[in-house]
């Protein structure tokens, strides 16, 4: 079977800018997520609106996000997707962050059984879009989600992406294979497992494991390692070389682009390529990722990650 690999959104990692990067120097991603749009008392935050618009993601696979606790809510951002000429859109029920759950967006609306079965049915209001969803196995009981299932089920959705942790978890602990298995086992609908893949043997002890899944979700294995969906859709690993030429033209795409598109001067541009390193490179020299994760400005900053490149 062709498994797929779709990129995982991350809040302040996977924007625009990067993800255009990724696609254009590894890629390998059948579908990049946008970071989850939400709407606010003042309506929608000019970044999210920014990070959308169309004009800036002509050249790649993108699915916008949503994040909602209502009905209400859900239909003004997919109406605003719609709008912006989106057909796809993703919605999340996995956001395992508090400020988010105790509204309850993301998985903090798992436990609530009859809002999210009127939050999802939402859907039906808009057959123009195909919509998917990503969960977490529960908020704070991994059974939340297999709750919902018979209803996620009935839905008509592109797919269905699980990562099986507890929003209480957040990303700490281990994932429950059981928890997984159990949703596998029950899941109609097009299956993409998520969570701690960083390698490609561990893409590939699941693809074994659950043979039926539609793929993959990367997220942090995919910003620590950005090479990973390309080594596994040409079934070949690069060689440390090529993984060296293909990072040094990522960081010098980005570079370029932030510096084009971010108006705060080189104090933001610093700042916002130094946060790639929050996983860029785990195992590279300590020494080295502290110079660049030090650096006071951007020359320094250029040197030593030139320096750790080489």
């Amino acid at each position: 079977m062709d498994y797929k690999i779709h990129f995982a959104p991350l809040q302040g990692y996977t924007d625009a800018v990067y993800r255009e990067a990724h696609s254009r120097i590894f890629g390998g991603v059948e579908n990049y997520y946008t970071p989850f749009v939400r709407l606010e008392k003042e309506g929608f935050r000019n970044k999210e609106l920014r990070d959308i618009a169309p004009e800036h993601n002509q050249d790649v696979p993108v699915i916008p996000q949503l994040i909602a606790a209502t009905p209400d809510e859900f239909r003004r951002i997919a109406a605003f997707f719609q709008e912006k000429g989106y057909r796809q859109a993703d919605i999340n029920m996995g956001c395992p962050f508090p400020m988010q759950a105790r509204l309850h967006r993301g998985a903090g609306i798992l436990p609530y059984k009859e809002e999210a079965v009127a939050l999802l049915d939402t859907i039906r209001e808009f057959p123009e879009i195909s919509f998917s969803l990503k969960l977490r196995l529960g908020w704070e009981q991994p059974d939340e989600s297999l709750a919902l299932l018979p209803f996620i089920n009935s839905l008509p959705l592109a797919h269905v992406t699980l990562h099986p942790r507890i929003g209480l978890q957040q990303y700490k602990g281990t994932v429950d294979m059981d928890g997984f298995s159990r949703f596998y086992e029950a899941c109609t609908l097009p299956l993409f497992y998520n969570g701690d893949l960083s390698s490609l043997e561990d893409i590939h002890s699941i693809t074994d494991r659950f043979p039926s899944l539609k793929g993959v979700m990367l997220g942090r294995g995919l910003l620590s390692h950005p090479w990973l969906a390309a080594e596994y859709a040409n079934g070949k690993t690069l060689s440390a070389t090529e993984k060296q030429t293909r990072l040094a033209g990522f960081h010098r795409l980005l570079a370029e682009q932030y510096s084009l598109r971010l108006e705060g001067g080189d104090h933001q541009i610093l700042a916002k390529l130094k946060t790639l390193w929050d996983y860029l490179l785990p195992d590279a020299e300590k020494r080295l990722r502290k110079k660049v994760i030090k650096s006071s400005n951007l020359t320094v900053y250029y040197s030593a990650v030139k320096e750790l490149l080489s």
